[in-house]
């Protein structure tokens, strides 16, 4: 955050949500409501993302709008889906050099005669 302005308010709206004298969504609310007011928010190009940062940490799930708690839903599934293929293809190339290696052991080993 650039703005000393919000970083001090939202201190202040911390600690009373900490105290429980105010709700969590009402603090979001402010700290939202100031950025679309604020010329110095306006022009910080990370503010909404740490205003989202914000809002997990503090909002209980059941407070956390809907569509927000379906995007992250859908952004998790993603990220899941990414890491299981990424696992899958690790695991593939690990069996293929496993079973990579020319000799062949379908075949009984030669012995040799000791006693020559």
């Amino acid at each position: 955050m650039q703005c000393e302005r919000l970083i001090k308010l939202a201190k202040s709206w911390y600690v009373h949500v900490r105290e429980e004298t105010m709700a969590p969504a009402r603090m979001i609310a402010f700290m939202e409501n100031h950025a679309d007011e604020c010329d110095v928010c306006q022009k910080d190009p990370d503010l909404q993302d740490e205003i989202a940062k914000i809002r997990e940490m503090i909002l209980p799930e059941s407070k956390i709008p809907k569509a927000v708690r379906l995007q992250n839903e859908q952004a998790e599934a993603a990220i899941a889906v990414e890491e299981d293929e990424e696992n899958d293809e690790t695991e593939k190339s690990e069996e293929e050099d496993i079973y990579d290696d020319d000799d062949d052991f379908s075949e009984e080993p030669d012995l040799v005669d000791s006693e020559k």
